[in-house]
């Protein structure tokens, strides 16, 4: 039980106050504990902050994939009515003209016969049941509906079936449903008859008219026809898909042009996703005079961004980053000049990709001859070098940033425990010196009366 005290009655000090003061002075360490927690769990925090900027780096410089420099392809339309895009097999300057003849529709099949309601028996009026359902005139399978089945229920009878079609009852007027047959595929491959039981010969097919037709869409280039199911051409030319909305005899010309722009954009994501990073670590490991930067002075963390430096400036075998527009400035950032890229890219795109992504490969020296010590230097990629280097240091797993922030986390749980042992010894030690003052004020107040008794005494002699 823990006694509390506030002012000795027979010492007439104030021994709550002195308690507290002795429990505080014993308290320094678990104060300084406290105080290096908060501190830890700042630097954990920063570094988790720093590994963000360098996942993003990480992302960037892997969306400039192999052939991402060269392959950046546009595709262009003469017609409202085509639509065209471009991957990166299309080939630029290649053009195609034609004329949309027809577009892509779904077979639609309506019952001839009508019913007076929903749940009108559906046996009462053709198709006669089972009704068989065919594909090129090859039965794909027969579809029944009990005795006095609705009209809806053959409706479901037909859905569940799973037959290639798809059925629905249409009110056409009071008193009036028909039966209504939808092909699952679109185009001339959907093409179903419907064979009513007591059908055959030519008239099969006959208890079913055809609303839509089964039909390709069609292009006609210059008396070629091409053919799709739907209203899409996958590769109409190498690389380019084309889509059609409406029918026209009025020709259209796609063509295929680079898309320098969409690669330029590629590059300066990356480019400020890096700056990004950098001035990240710049502002937490601040070193200046005045500085109070969480991770103010840390090495590992400037020479990362070293790394990151070197990686972006180090040439690629012979050939320097500026040839392609990127340069350090003064500042310790990197500049991405994307004029001068452009132009890179266009006077030699393969050189720009093995600059930027792929490498440039070990190529024989002045005497011809691969293989010798003559060679010129392979050299690494720079966004596969830039990728290398954040990597290894974001890896959710192996990373050194991510390893600096767990290990701020481990060491902020270590602390946290000493400072709970330090609260339960703290407790204790304000229990003890409850006591040693409660003992004293009861030594005291034993001399008072030993005193007392004394002098009373001594008074009677």
């Amino acid at each position: 039980m823990t006694m509390a005290l506030s002012t000795g009655l027979i010492s007439g000090m104030d021994t709550g106050t002195l308690i507290a003061q002795l429990v505080a002075a014993e308290s320094a360490p678990q104060t300084a504990l406290k105080a290096r927690v908060s501190s830890t769990q700042l630097a954990a925090s920063a570094y988790r902050t720093i590994n963000t900027t360098f996942l993003a780096v990480t992302a960037a410089a892997d969306a400039l994939t192999t052939g991402s420099l060269t392959d950046g392809r546009k595709a262009s339309s003469s017609g409202g009515n085509v639509a065209a895009t471009a991957s990166a097999s299309a080939v630029p300057g290649s053009k195609l003209t034609f004329s949309v003849t027809s577009l892509a529709s779904t077979q639609t099949l309506t019952s001839a016969t009508e019913w007076t309601s929903a749940s009108a028996d559906v046996r009462t009026q053709e198709p006669a049941w089972p009704i068989d359902i065919l594909k090129n005139g090859v039965s794909v399978g027969t579809i029944d509906v009990p005795a006095k089945a609705t009209l809806t229920e053959a409706a479901a009878a037909i859905n569940a079936a799973n037959r290639g079609l798809k059925a629905t009852v249409v009110q056409l007027d009071p008193g009036k449903f028909r039966l209504q047959l939808t092909s699952d595929a679109s185009g001339s491959a959907g093409s179903l008859v419907v064979k009513s039981a007591t059908e055959s010969g030519p008239a099969i097919g006959s208890k079913f008219l055809v609303s839509t037709p089964a039909q390709d869409a069609t292009l006609d280039i210059g008396g070629l026809t091409a053919t799709s199911s739907t209203n899409t051409f996958p590769d109409l030319m190498t690389g380019v898909s084309v889509t059609v909305s409406s029918a026209s005899a009025t020709p259209v010309t796609i063509g295929v042009d680079s898309d320098a722009d969409a690669v330029t954009t590629k590059m300066s994501t990356l480019f400020d996703a890096i700056n990004a990073a950098l001035n990240v670590v710049k502002d937490k490991t601040a070193n200046g005079k005045d500085s109070k930067a969480v991770l103010r002075g840390d090495a590992s963390m400037t020479m990362l961004a070293g790394r990151l430096l070197d990686a972006v400036s180090g040439v690629v075998g012979s050939h320097a980053p500026g040839k392609i527009g990127i340069e350090l400035t003064k500042d310790g950032l990197v500049k991405f000049d994307k004029t001068k890229f452009a132009a890179a890219l266009k006077a030699d795109p393969t050189l720009a990709q093995q600059m930027m992504v792929s490498g440039v490969p070990a190529g024989p020296g002045v005497n011809g001859i691969l293989g010798d010590a003559d060679d010129t230097a392979a050299g690494t990629g720079i966004a596969a070098r830039i990728s290398a280097v954040t990597k290894a240091a974001s890896n959710s797993t192996t990373g050194s940033i991510t390893a600096l922030a767990n290990g701020k986390d481990t060491l902020v749980a270590d602390m946290q425990s000493r400072i709970d042992n330090w609260d339960l010894r703290l407790a204790k030690r304000r229990e003890m010196l409850t006591r040693q003052f409660t003992g004293m004020e009861t030594a005291l107040s034993s001399l008072r009366n030993q005193s007392t008794w004394l002098a009373g005494q001594i008074s009677k002699l």
